[in-house]
């Protein structure tokens, strides 16, 4: 037998088994990123005080007036900002909806650029439609602006010398259909960005499988709707479900840069309506009562989503 440890000798140190290091490994590799959420995404938070002061721009927080639960009633109590919050609610929700209705053309794209038997074309058509996706909201209205402006608009001048228009229509003014142009404009921007999750998906895809069904006489379109439609579904339904928990935030860029006069009332979502109130009109205590309104509402939006995923796919994302 060994000899036992002589009184008051030192322990040996515990070593970390193989899991272990690996554990500590991958916790040091997510650091910088926890570190970045909790920078941009909770420290933030804290500017949640200021919904309970009556807050004035250029003065310090401590400086001005406590007063409570003030702005949160007067939400809730004022008719006519009660008529507001919901005209930009019905706008978020509209939009929102029609982008999750479109959802679906990324994939379909996906697949119709998977089956392109050229790989020439195929680089080519994913090159011009994925750049649309870096290109800023600024620019792209100043692309429409050259098209559709009412008196030097390229189409306009098209349409006039065809004869199919006897005066110039102005497009970028008028509110009419506004939710459907953004909802196209937002299209043609993103289609070829999201279609790259699904191109990766596809790539995962058992190859024996269409085989398989080559084998057993099946056509290309009975592979996609058999094999590579199902193959795809796990992703979408994740990034759906990821689009329906950030259904509120919509943004304020595009919409910013489109606003005017004549369209505001159908074009303003609740992120714009907030910059408008908090940075246009100055009252940062109701513009932050707002935002913690849309935070509420996507938060609860998201636990009914994962209800639904775990009732219908036995899975949840939370």
């Amino acid at each position: 037998m060994r000899a036992s440890t002589k009184a008051g000798a030192i322990p040996s140190r515990r070593r970390l088994t193989s899991p272990q290091r690996e554990g500590y490994v991958l916790f040091a590799l997510a650091l910088p990123f926890l570190a970045l959420v909790f920078l941009f995404s909770y420290l933030p938070l804290w500017g949640w005080r200021y919904a309970l002061y009556d807050y004035l721009p250029g003065f310090k927080l401590e400086n001005c007036e406590f007063v409570g639960l003030k702005w949160f009633q007067f939400l809730v109590s004022n008719k006519t900002q009660v008529d507001e919050i919901l005209r930009v609610l019905r706008n978020t929700f509209a939009i929102s909806g029609l982008n999750l209705l479109t959802s679906v053309l990324p994939i379909a794209f996906a697949v119709l650029l998977n089956e392109l038997r050229s790989d020439r074309m195929k680089r080519v058509v994913q090159t011009l439609t994925t750049l649309p996706h870096f290109i800023g909201w600024v620019l792209i209205y100043s692309m429409a602006y050259a098209i559709f402006s009412y008196n030097t608009g390229v189409f306009n001048k098209a349409l006039l010398a065809l004869n199919i228009l006897d005066t110039p229509v102005n497009w970028l003014a008028s509110g009419e259909h506004i939710w459907l142009k953004m909802c196209a404009w937002s299209v043609w921007k993103n289609i070829g960005w999201n279609a790259i999750m699904y191109l990766a998906a596809m790539a995962g895809i058992d190859q024996e499988l269409y085989e398989a069904a080559t084998v057993d006489g099946a056509g290309r379109f009975r592979k996609i709707w058999h094999i590579t439609i199902p193959g795809l579904m796990p992703t979408f339904f994740v990034l759906l479900m990821m689009a329906v928990a950030n259904f509120l935030n919509s943004g304020m860029e595009q919409y910013y840069v489109f606003q005017n006069a004549l369209n505001q009332k159908s074009i303003e979502v609740l992120d714009l309506y907030v910059y408008n109130i908090g940075i246009g009109n100055g009252t940062i205590p109701l513009a932050t009562v707002v935002s913690m309104l849309k935070s509420i509402v996507s938060l609860t939006l998201l636990f009914i989503v994962n209800g639904l995923s775990k009732l219908t796919r036995g899975e949840t994302i939370i």
